[in-house]
């Protein structure tokens, strides 16, 4: 397979998932809704609100153009090699939140070897029969296992801070990418309109702010009023009435109390002034800062620990959760990785 027939493949791809959502729907079509609808039994958490979404960000971006913009970069593509197999083992938090590592090791040409988590395993593995209903020859590039890993040449890993030690521990030895627990924030100047704060606020509850790209953290200039902010996430309040996001606001709520903490209830989600970066589920942390100068300081010196940043100067409000194809999570450029001419000596 060349990389012509791989983006043929994957806009083809896209362009299914985007019928679908926009209620065109075959018998392909048919089988996503009703996997779509029934997430939830299988994952709380996953609704079928948020699995649309994560569907829909995934099937905007699938296009020719994209797809030839992003693997313009790389002339090694054009370049025919023999296949090697990468092992990805996939995070659970977020709908398809591996999607993006499966579709870097395909598009580059080699053999994927998933290990889904069990917490999102069947959408990955439908939309993976439609790849290979587009295109038959994805059948050889494809595996899924349940089981340990083997047979793999190298290994992209996605976990929290204590599963990567086991993954470095595992896997050291094959290149690899390791990724760790990130966190991304928010940057307020106090010139925002109303709209900003609102397009913000998708990026503070997408998903339930489970993702690493959901801002957990909130930068404030000295002397700005929160509840400016507050005023505009009204339509997000009926987040509450998910019963696992309300089991942790109460919980939340509870220890802070029991500890005397200081905190802003909106009735909806909990926040509270503090250094931290990661703030737990329907919480929000927030910070104060003096000068641009000192808060380009500290978010310099948690560049390791820091996702994205949404902000006037940064990535645009309400854009976090649908990243373009080259933006790479924890910076770090997969398909260079993959495309490496020393890879398992294969290259």
């Amino acid at each position: 397979m060349d990389i012509n027939s791989n983006i043929a493949a994957f806009t083809e791809l896209g362009y299914i998932l985007q019928k679908t959502l926009s209620g065109e729907v075959g018998i392909r079509g048919q089988e996503l809704n009703r996997l779509i609808d029934r997430q939830y039994l299988l994952n709380p958490w996953f609704t079928a609100e948020n699995v649309r979404m994560a569907v829909g960000a995934i099937a905007r971006k699938l296009t020719e153009e994209n797809l030839r913009v992003w693997t313009g970069r790389y002339p090694a593509l054009m370049e025919k090699h023999e296949p090697y197999t990468t092992a990805v083992i996939m995070a659970g938090n977020i709908p398809l939140v591996g999607f993006h590592d499966f579709l870097s090791v395909l598009i580059s040409g080699n053999k994927i070897v998933a290990k889904t988590s069990s917490k999102d395993s069947e959408l990955i593995s439908f939309i993976a029969d439609i790849l290979c209903s587009v295109n038959s020859e994805f059948k050889e590039m494809i595996t899924f296992t349940e089981g340990n890993l083997s047979g793999f040449d190298a290994v992209i890993a996605t976990g929290s801070d204590n599963s990567s030690r086991y993954f470095e521990y595992y896997f050291g030895k094959y290149p690899h990418i390791i990724r760790r627990n990130r966190n991304s924030v928010a940057v307020i100047t106090g010139n925002e309109k109303e709209s900003d704060y609102r397009e913000l606020g998708k990026d503070v509850f997408s998903y339930f702010g489970l993702g690493c790209r959901n801002v957990s953290k909130l930068y404030l200039p000295a002397g700005f009023r929160v509840e400016k902010i507050l005023d505009s996430w009204q339509e997000y309040s009926g987040i509450i009435n998910h019963s696992k996001y309300a089991n942790n606001y109460e919980y939340n709520m509870a220890v802070w109390l029991v500890n005397r903490d200081k905190f802003l209830d909106t009735g909806y989600t909990l926040l509270r002034e503090e250094r931290s970066l990661a703030s737990p589920v329907a919480t929000l942390y927030y910070e104060y800062y003096f000068s641009p100068e000192g808060l380009s300081d500290e978010l310099n010196r948690l560049k390791d620990k820091i996702q994205c940043i949404a902000g006037k100067d940064y990535n645009m409000f309400g854009s976090l959760q649908s990243p373009e194809l080259w933006d790479y999570s924890d910076n770090i450029d997969t398909l260079d990785f993959l495309l490496k001419k020393n890879m398992a000596g294969l290259s």
